[in-house]
């Protein structure tokens, strides 16, 4: 490993990061937001299994939007439909504007306590990028939230299409003008990591949950158990 990541280290220029969930924690920090809300309805399950059950619901239906690659739905309408259904499937009587409220708070959360000393670490060696497919209006309302000053915040918004078409780190790379080789694209999701490396990219898998990545020919070039690690090995 020390030979390719030294390796590694002399090609990339910039360090491009996934927002939801490996910048900042996306499980813990609408876990708290839920949980209140939940409790206010009257309703005894797990939060945490209830913001599970969001994310994939969110999960699947933006994967069927890049698929269909058609006009580009936001973000935010992705995560409406998706708070509605999962609260519709838990029978918790609900109304717009409390889907919305909960949709927006994904715009608060608060990055991994390792995050920001070993971003400052990477940022003395590379360009730091943020390539997120949240919208570009909700992408800006976070940024005193995470405090993280990235050189760029890029919404797959500018590809009209969700992670992983190849489509959103092709435009994120010609956005900052590098070549794809010259990418360490940095994610907590192994789906986006095989996106990112099936384009072009090198990529760091963060697998702070413990995980397998899985059988796939897209594999990463480094798996680190979390941020700090990774900065460790690359500076």
């Amino acid at each position: 490993m020390p030979n390719s990541v030294e390796q590694l280290k002399k090609q990339i220029k910039v360090c491009m990061f996934d927002q939801y969930g490996t910048v900042v924690d996306m499980q813990t920090g609408l876990t708290e937001v839920a949980a209140p809300y939940l409790r206010s309805k009257g309703w005894n399950g797990r939060p945490d299994a209830f913001v599970t059950w969001w994310r994939r619901t969110h999960f699947e239906n933006s994967m069927i939007d890049a698929l269909l690659h058609r006009e580009h739905t936001s973000y935010r309408e992705i995560g409406e439909r998706a708070v509605d259904y999962t609260l519709e499937r838990a029978e918790i009587p609900h109304t717009p504007e409390e889907v919305k409220y909960l949709v927006a708070q994904i715009e608060k959360l608060r990055p991994f306590p390792d995050v920001p000393e070993a971003l400052a670490k990477l940022r003395t060696k590379y360009k730091l990028v943020v390539l997120s497919n949240g919208d570009p209006d909700m992408l800006e309302a976070a940024k005193p939230y995470h405090g993280i000053p990235f050189d760029a915040v890029i919404s797959v918004a500018a590809a009209n299409s969700f992670k992983p078409h190849v489509a959103t780190y092709a435009k994120a790379a010609e956005i900052v003008n590098v070549r794809m080789e010259e990418v360490l694209f940095v994610a907590n999701h192994a789906f986006d990591c095989i996106g990112a490396k099936a384009a072009g990219m090198h990529t760091a898998f963060i697998d702070r949950r413990k995980r397998p990545f899985g059988r796939t020919p897209h594999q990463p070039d480094i798996t680190v158990p979390d941020m700090a690690s990774l900065a460790a090995l690359m500076v």
